[in-house]
């Protein structure tokens, strides 16, 4: 069985990127991200429309990391400490070695790669230091964004459940997405 630990906690950067710990001090930003309906629209979960919505949803992040069950950076430019994104590994399954990868990012700054360029350092952190065998995603059909970000990082549509979630007095489809160890690290090559 796979054991997690998230202590201490890993920041993880690239050439423009610094994924770092989400903390209070991110609470306007969490609820310009979370609270805009049109950045929400492809998520089935409430708007989070206060300070103190987002100030108890970065305390959630924290209580995951803490029980070692899910972690979550903010996506910030190296040059600023701001969150535009976040990223995070969701829902592990240690016993079949696998977890689930979620992201958003400020509209502002979709369609420049950082998106895909934050998904590379989180899926070299499941795999590498956390022995993934694999990490999959879930996303809305319509979400071809997303789609496109996912299949860029090597991800293979595994599967299209019809209706499965219900939120906001409907039924939403999911895609779910995967990827292998084996084939994360054969396109590194």
């Amino acid at each position: 069985m796979l054991t997690i630990n998230f202590h201490p906690f890993k920041n993880l950067e690239s050439d423009r990127l610094f994924l770092r710990r989400i903390d209070l001090g991110d609470a306007a930003q969490m609820l310009a991200l979370k609270g805009d309906a049109e950045n929400m629209k492809f998520v089935p979960r409430p708007l989070i429309t206060t300070m103190t919505e987002a100030e108890e949803n970065i305390k959630m992040f924290d209580s995951k990391i803490e029980s070692n069950e899910g972690i979550n950076w903010a996506i910030t430019l190296k040059h600023s400490t701001e969150l535009i994104g976040i990223i995070g590994l969701y829902k592990i399954d240690v016993q079949n070695f696998r977890s689930e990868i979620g992201y958003m990012i400020l509209p502002e700054h979709q369609s420049k790669g950082i998106t895909s360029e934050a998904v590379r350092l989180v899926l070299n952190y499941g795999f590498s230091d956390l022995h993934l065998h694999s990490i999959e995603a879930i996303v809305d059909p319509e979400h071809t964004a997303s789609a496109r970000v996912l299949e860029k990082n090597g991800f293979v549509k595994e599967g299209h459940l019809k209706e499965n979630e219900y939120f906001d007095g409907r039924f939403w489809d999911s895609v779910i997405y995967s990827l292998l160890k084996r084939n994360f690290e054969a396109d590194l090559l």
